[in-house]
């Protein structure tokens, strides 16, 4: 199939689980994953309707917003690996949604430098709801006081969470992952009420990810198919 095809083949999906669990197949924002993905199958990406795009290595965005942007200036772009706090500079201001906040002391350069730019930074805070020590991502207990300290971030919004479950070839098993988080953030969401986004499911998992309550997934091989190898 081309890209075109695979996202409405991916958008039906979207829309089966939606039903299934009694949910709006509009409240789900899909990402299509462009990381290592030709520019020319982006621009076909985003020719076919597919305007949020999800990057996770900070120089690689820096290049194709560069690149893109002035031609396919509609696109949506969201970060969604993890940063170093010295590559900050490349990401901040140009995404919509920066989904992998994982600590206090990257919200603190993020909020120090969206306060110099005069702008605000929508996140969402990263949750390693496996355990797994290959993850990235932040416990319940250290998003709790991430959450309280953001109180002092004027620069930035905690608009909600991240999550990857582990691989499963019977992707059913990775539903407990999903549903524990979509449970935290229904627990948090009276004294946070700002906080109602959940980014969770990718290419093997998302129509579990909708069924548990994801508000956004995100997708690539299922629209962009292989990526190319990394050589750096």
């Amino acid at each position: 199939m081309g890209i075109q095809k695979n996202i409405e083949h991916v958008k039906a999906k979207i829309a089966a689980s939606s039903e299934k669990s009694g949910r709006n197949p509009d409240e789900i924002t899909l990402v299509g994953v462009s990381k290592r993905i030709s520019n020319d199958l982006i621009i076909e990406g985003v020719r076919a309707g597919l305007l949020n795009l999800g990057e996770n290595y900070a120089q690689d965005f820096r290049d194709k917003y560069e690149i893109l942007n002035p031609d396919c200036n509609e696109i949506i772009w969201h970060f969604i690996g993890h940063l170093q706090k010295n590559k900050i500079k490349y990401v901040i201001g140009k995404t919509a949604l920066f989904h992998s906040l994982n600590s206090i002391s990257l919200a603190e350069e993020m909020n120090k430098r969206a306060g110099i730019l005069g702008i605000s930074v929508n996140m969402l805070l990263e949750i390693n709801t496996s355990g797994e020590e290959s993850k990235t991502g932040m416990t319940f207990e250290e998003s709790d006081k991430l959450l309280e300290k953001a109180k002092e971030f004027e620069n930035l919004n905690i608009n909600g969470f991240m999550t990857m479950a582990p691989y499963f070839e019977d992707t059913e098993k990775a539903r407990p992952y999903f549903r524990k988080l979509k449970e935290y953030r229904d627990k948090i969401l009276n004294k946070h009420p700002q906080a109602k986004e959940l980014s969770m499911g990718m290419s093997g998992d998302f129509e579990i990810a909708v069924e548990e309550g994801a508000t956004i997934v995100r997708v690539g091989t299922a629209i962009f198919g292989e990526r190319q190898k990394k050589d750096y």
